[in-house]
Parts: structure tokens; sequence; C-alpha cells
């Protein structure tokens, strides 16, 4: 199904038919007004990820061909190892979805929580990142 997606969005001409990427690569998706999705690529970059930004003006159709739930909507989405990660979602949610290898879609920081992140300004309360694929959603970590 991975497969499948990726294929679309490159049909779509929303992504470029690359090689497949190496293990702690990632392509972020953002559209052009955003400055936050900037911070939050130096953030993994930081971890040790590599972060390729595609700046796009057809970002809802990189969310819909990803199979993102309008609910969990954020400002950017990663393309990582066949998954999606969308929003500001902490490294170490990351780290987990990459390890585990749960049969999901992707996982998701729904919005642009204060002090996720990339963002600026205090957190001010636990952050709930959700799994998604199949048309379900699940708690999948609080951080």
């Amino acid at each position: 199904m991975r497969r499948h997606m990726m294929m679309a969005l490159v049909a779509a001409g929303v992504l470029m038919p690359v090689a497949p990427a190496m293990a702690g690569e990632m392509t972020l998706y953002k559209n052009p007004q955003c400055g936050c999705c900037e911070g939050h690529a130096a953030y993994l970059e930081q971890q040790g990820y590599r972060v390729k930004v595609v700046t796009t003006d057809a970002l809802a159709r990189v969310k819909t061909m990803a199979g993102v739930p309008p609910q969990l909507e954020s400002c950017h989405t990663i393309m990582v190892d066949g998954y999606v990660v969308e929003g500001h979602v902490p490294v170490s949610a990351i780290k987990k979805l990459l390890t585990e290898k749960p049969a999901v879609r992707g996982i998701a920081l729904a919005g642009m929580p204060q002090g996720s992140p990339g963002m600026s300004g205090e957190k001010d309360g636990p952050f709930v990142v959700e799994s998604f694929g199949g048309g379900q959603t699940a708690v999948f970590a609080v951080e």
C-alpha cells in the first residue's frame, strides 16, 4: 500500500521519482508561506536526520494522497521510510515509529501546538501523537 501511495504522488506530479530513501532520510513538504516548518526540519537535522525540504503549492494534494485524515492535518507532511509523519511530531515518536514499524500509514501531531519542535512558546500540555491508517486513528504516543 505504501508503494501505491508513493506511486500515486509521483503520478500526481507532487513527488519526484527518486531512489528509495536511506534510513534516516526524510522529505518534508510545506507550503511557501510557512516558516515554522523550517524550524522542525532544523530540529530533525539536529537529531541526526537528513531532511530534504520541498516547497509546494500542492500541499493539500500531498496530504490527500498520503492519506492524512483532515482532523490530524498540520502545516507540513514528512515522508520517511514508507511512513507519513504529519506536523511537529517529536523525534522520540518518530524513532518509535521507525523502530517498531507498526502496520499504520503514519503518525501525526495535529495542528501546530505551542512549544512543539519547531514552534515557539512554552509547551502547555502533553502532545498526543496519533497513528492513522485504514480509516482508523489511535493514540500512538503521549509526549
